[in-house]
């Protein structure tokens, strides 16, 4: 069974539907490949998924080790390729809160970073470059 519908409304324009929550999200062909630039491109939400797994994954790790990461902001910047046009890297920062973590916590949250499910499904040329930066 389906999880989400898409539609294609017209000029390089697509809506989304998941289909259990009824949330859409509109994608919009980017300035540099012929479209409006007005929404998400389609390889915007895959930079975007990557870092919200990350993020959701380390969440789980910490309510499971007794710890917060409320409040952790994801920056992300995406780079293109060409022939054939590709993303070939996502850069991810990951600035924690100011809260003081422990050693054991700060290496949880690395190796989360690297095993989260949108990361083991990408191609292993596509780079994943994450930094994590801890205020304490």
């Amino acid at each position: 069974m389906a999880t989400i519908h898409t539609t294609y409304i017209s000029d390089l324009r697509t809506k989304m539907t998941h289909l259990q929550s009824g949330e859409s999200v509109i994608t919009d062909a980017p300035i540099d490949n012929n479209g409006k630039g007005e929404a998400f491109s389609p390889t915007d939400l895959v930079a975007s998924a990557l870092g919200s797994c990350m993020l959701t994954i380390m969440g789980i790790a910490a309510r499971e080790h007794n710890f917060s990461i409320d409040g952790t902001t994801a920056s992300i910047t995406k780079i293109m390729a060409s022939d054939p046009r590709r993303i070939s890297e996502v850069q991810i920062q990951l600035k924690f809160p100011e809260i003081t973590y422990t050693q054991k916590q700060k290496r949880i949250l690395e190796k989360i970073s690297k095993t989260c499910p949108v990361a083991l499904s990408l191609h292993p040329e596509l780079k994943q470059t994450v930094d994590l930066i801890f205020n304490d």
